[in-house]
């Protein structure tokens, strides 16, 4: 196994720099550049030198034994001052050093990997907390990362197990006398693991969305004032705004943060027929992110209906409320009569979705989960039907345990592997 070594903090001047070292000879660099290893997990203050003894600086040094590091090897790690001129040096000279070379992306997660330290659903938990924006997507984060759906696999498995094996003894002993009949337990492992199943699945979506962000479309017709709400819902000019109908061609997207939510509002083309080739495609680019969104305000002028059939959640709106009345409640971009109540409108749609969430985030978490389903419930019709084919229900139940080890990378998940590490910086 080669040593490697890297720069965890971010690139850039800082009041501080974090050089990190992994592999069988990290201590020899250790000892290298600063006379000696510090005890473990101790953070000491020591000089580091060049080859000829030259001052490189001064720093903070940490060291960890095998076994009780992030990547599971013996690791050192340098918080050195955060100049470049500083990191640069002391990276050349671990760079000159025999059998050290620079980390590829994500190579420290994929040694914790490799060596038992985390699996694949804590990768994916650790990839999303580098990313998190905001609260929400911190707080699910740091559940995937504890290991919350390891766990819980891992209960899936156990009950699959349990459950094949009783299978497989009826298999065994066919020929003879089996004193208890296990199809009930055999059927209720199956059925809590199913029900297990399918409340996870049903909160993934939701999750993902957290992972992505929620999407709220702002719609209506030509010059009804979106591009004037959403300006002043971001608190800045977004979008251009003036009295010509047609102005916005294109979906034009705001990134927020609402209450620890990831929320991305779209000011879309006005909902007309035209004749004008450019606003005919900013109108269907609308209309597409429209059913596609998780939410959306409609603004309507007096006595008109909105332009699209509003599903349970959608806002209508009465748009430049500060110089019309109508029926809907209103609310005007340019004087903020009614924001307020939007905001917190959208954010109590939205916070009620999130409580849905599961610890499963990922589309790939419910692919493998609804592979698992579909091979759980024919083996339970198999049982329930055939009971002379137990071999094909104890195969099926095989299947599932494999689709959902798939959930924390006991099998096929190179390809998983290869797109989660692409996205890791030099130091992770």
């Amino acid at each position: 196994m080669e040593t490697i070594f890297a720069m965890s903090s971010a690139q850039g001047k800082a009041g501080v720099s974090v050089l990190r070292v992994s592999g069988p000879q990290a201590f020899d660099a250790c000892r290298s550049l600063c006379g000696d290893v510090p005890p473990t997990r101790v953070a000491s203050l020591r000089l580091l030198t060049d080859a000829d003894g030259v001052l490189l600086d001064q720093a903070l040094v940490l060291t960890f034994a095998k076994g009780a590091s992030f990547t599971g090897e013996e690791s050192v790690e340098f918080q050195v001052h955060g100049s470049i001129a500083v990191v640069s040096a002391v990276l050349s000279r671990l760079a000159d050093m025999p059998d050290l070379r620079m980390a590829d992306p994500g190579e420290f997660t994929r040694r914790a990997l490799d060596n038992g330290c985390l699996d694949v659903a804590q990768i994916e938990g650790l990839a999303d907390l580098i990313d998190a924006e905001t609260e929400v997507q911190r707080t699910q984060a740091l559940r995937v990362l504890s290991g919350e759906l390891g766990a819980r696999a891992e209960g899936w498995r156990r009950d699959l197990i349990r459950a094949a094996a009783l299978i497989e003894a009826t298999i065994d002993f066919a020929d003879e006398d089996v004193p208890v009949d296990v199809s009930p337990e055999v059927t209720g492992l199956i059925s809590g693991v199913i029900g297990d199943l399918d409340r996870e699945i049903s909160g993934v979506v939701v999750a993902e969305r957290i992972r992505t962000g929620f999407e709220v479309a702002i719609l209506g017709a030509p010059n009804v004032g979106k591009s004037t709400l959403l300006n002043a819902l971001a608190g800045r000019d977004a979008a251009i705004t003036s009295d010509v109908a047609g102005t916005t061609r294109d979906v034009i997207e705001v990134r927020m943060d609402l209450r620890g939510l990831p929320v991305t509002l779209l000011d879309t083309a006005g909902l007309r027929d035209t004749a004008d080739r450019v606003e005919a495609i900013g109108v269907e680019r609308a209309k597409s992110r429209a059913v596609s969104a998780d939410l959306r305000v409609f603004l309507v002028e007096p006595g008109e209906t909105p332009p699209l059939e509003p599903l349970a959640d959608d806002i209508v709106l009465l748009a430049k409320s500060d110089i019309q009345t109508g029926d809907y409640p209103g609310i005007s971009g340019q004087t903020g009569a009614g924001i307020d109540k939007l905001v917190a409108q959208i954010a109590d749609i939205l916070s009620q979705r999130a409580a849905r969430a599961g610890i499963a985030v990922r589309l790939r978490h419910r692919d493998a989960m609804l592979r698992g389903i579909d091979c759980l419930r024919a083996a339970k019709n198999l049982i329930d039907t055939a009971p002379d084919m137990a071999d094909l229900a104890a195969e099926e139940l095989r299947s599932a345990v494999r689709a959902l080890d798939s959930l924390v990378g006991r099998v096929d998940i190179d390809n998983v592997l290869d797109e989660i590490f692409a996205s890791f910086c030099l130091g992770k």
